[in-house]
């Protein structure tokens, strides 16, 4: 197979930045295409195309919990999540983080994942 497919095949992305492009926040999206100023992903099985400068980019599935702070305006989310907030690695469910676990079960997929309390996911550096 040929290299640039096999990592097109492998590539996942989330915004790194504060964006209304149709994204949730701290979600992973797989990645579907490349464009020389766009990425197209995945969403709800329909191809979407995002601004790459918008984007965090990797290799591989994800495979732990984004740490999510709570958005500025945040109408559209239950207040039962807390602030911050998880979103899973492996079917995007949120989930609030009581006590800042190091690992977490998703309530919706039951999978365990490590919580990546080391990234700054939205935050200022």
């Amino acid at each position: 197979m040929d290299e640039a497919l096999q990592e097109l095949r492998l590539a996942w992305a989330r915004l790194r930045v504060e964006a209304d492009c149709g994204l949730r926040r701290g979600t992973w999206y797989r990645v579907t295409g490349f464009a020389p100023s766009e990425v197209f992903l995945d969403v709800q099985r329909c191809a979407v195309a995002v601004p790459r400068r918008l984007l965090e980019l990797v290799l591989g599935p994800p495979t732990r919990w984004s740490v999510v702070p709570r958005p500025r305006d945040p109408a559209k989310l239950p207040p039962e999540l807390g602030a911050p907030y998880g979103v899973c690695p492996g079917c995007r469910a949120r989930a609030p983080l009581p006590g800042s676990p190091a690992t977490l079960a998703c309530p919706r997929c039951r999978e365990v994942f490590a919580v990546a309390w080391d990234e700054r996911y939205l935050t200022e550096e």
